[in-house]
């Protein structure tokens, strides 16, 4: 696999599938590399994105505006399976990388394109960075509290373009090897985050008003969201059906009552009253503290979780109980990487992070390029 990636949803794609045994080539500019490389510092001086979505792959340096660099390019999609790209709007076609151009030259290449917006379309040559496609579609209107807008903690947009990316590649594979033709995918940000966005869309059906922005809470669930409890603690809690709604006034709040009063009855009666109840509900959890409200939710059982912190994620008990943090290298040492979710193996691939162009060499020499021609493709600025 061949990949002309940057930033996070192509390389978030790559590495699934380099995490499942695919020899994936990520080509880089010569220099300077994919600019996530320099997003911070945060990872023993690498940047975190970067360490986070490319494990697993081997890093070739190409220049491919330089005729040479180019074609280093077309003899490894010679006999790829692969190529991903989501360079800017337009790019890959003027590179004479296009799907239609590649597929001609190449019938069995299965080509993805990652963009924005996607093409053909009025927004089609516009530049798309996650919080832009966040806004588009329509996710910062239900996100946030109140009149505040939130975007959400993670580039949500980069990670359902890349997911579609991933499982797409897999489909067209498979389609591949009954057919023996290749495929052109056009993954759209915005596609991929809409999808995502299907219960406020058909919430908000034929004019109907929209989710509120509840914060942490949940916008049309109630209850359901974060309680205080007496000590500080915060415990998220959530309430799904009536008969879990009777057992937790009976057990938690000490209030039978209330699971048959007309205005928390069902949910809909409970969410339209959630103000009044939450009082209710916020009153019984300063009298606790959180590990009592934790014990006592289990004890029903209602659903419930720590509001954990990144440190508190590194040391979940439940990750390490099925082992699911490794070793990976990087060019700063060895960082612990989680492995492949759904995939159950005592030894998941963890090949190192790679440094920039760490493989050019390499790969040059398998395409047959003598010492010399490398030495000059490098100097040059082609590789």
């Amino acid at each position: 696999m061949v990949s002309l990636e940057q930033a996070i949803a192509a390389p978030y794609a790559s590495r699934h599938l380099a995490d499942l045994g695919a020899r994936v080539i990520k080509v880089e500019r010569p220099g300077a590399g994919d600019f996530a490389r320099a997003y911070d510092t945060r990872v023993n001086g690498l940047s975190s994105h970067f360490v986070w979505v490319n494990r697993n792959k081997e890093s070739l340096t190409l220049d491919i505006k330089k005729p040479r660099g180019k074609e280093v390019l077309r003899r490894l999609l010679a006999d790829a399976d692969v190529f991903i790209q989501n360079l800017a709007p337009g790019a890959a076609a003027r590179a004479g990388l296009g799907a239609e151009e590649l597929r001609a030259e190449h019938p069995r290449l299965i080509v993805c394109d990652i963009s924005g917006y996607g093409t053909p379309g009025p927004y089609k040559t516009m530049k798309a960075y996650d919080l832009m496609v966040q806004s588009e579609a329509g996710l910062l209107s239900v996100t946030g509290n109140g009149d505040d807008l939130a975007k959400a903690g993670i580039s949500v947009s980069d990670i359902a373009a890349g997911m579609y990316a991933y499982s797409s590649i897999l489909a067209a594979l498979l389609e591949r090897g009954r057919t023996g033709k290749g495929a052109h995918l056009d993954v759209s940000m915005l596609e991929a985050t809409v999808e995502w966005m299907g219960f406020p869309l058909y919430y908000a059906y034929d004019g109907a008003p929209p989710p509120v922005r509840a914060g942490a809470a949940h916008a049309t669930i109630y209850p359901y969201g974060p309680f205080e409890a007496g000590d500080g603690g915060v415990v998220m809690m959530s309430i799904q059906n009536d008969r879990e709604w009777r057992a937790f006034c009976e057990r938690f709040l000490g209030r039978p009552e209330l699971a048959t009063d007309p205005d928390y009855a069902t949910n809909a009666d409970r969410n339209t009253h959630r103000e009044a109840l939450g009082a209710l509900i916020s009153a019984r959890f300063a009298a606790l503290t959180g590990a009592e409200a934790m014990d006592l939710l289990a004890a029903i059982p209602v659903a419930h979780a720590r509001v954990n912190s990144m440190a508190e994620v590194w040391a979940h008990p439940q990750l390490a109980a099925r082992g699911r943090w490794h070793e990976v290298g990087t060019p700063a040492g060895p960082v612990p990487s989680l492995s492949l979710p759904g995939l159950v193996s005592d030894e998941p691939r963890m090949d190192p992070v790679p440094e920039l162009g760490e493989h050019t060499r390499s790969i040059l020499a398998e395409l047959g390029l003598a010492e010399a021609d490398i030495d000059a493709l490098i100097e040059e600025g082609a590789a």
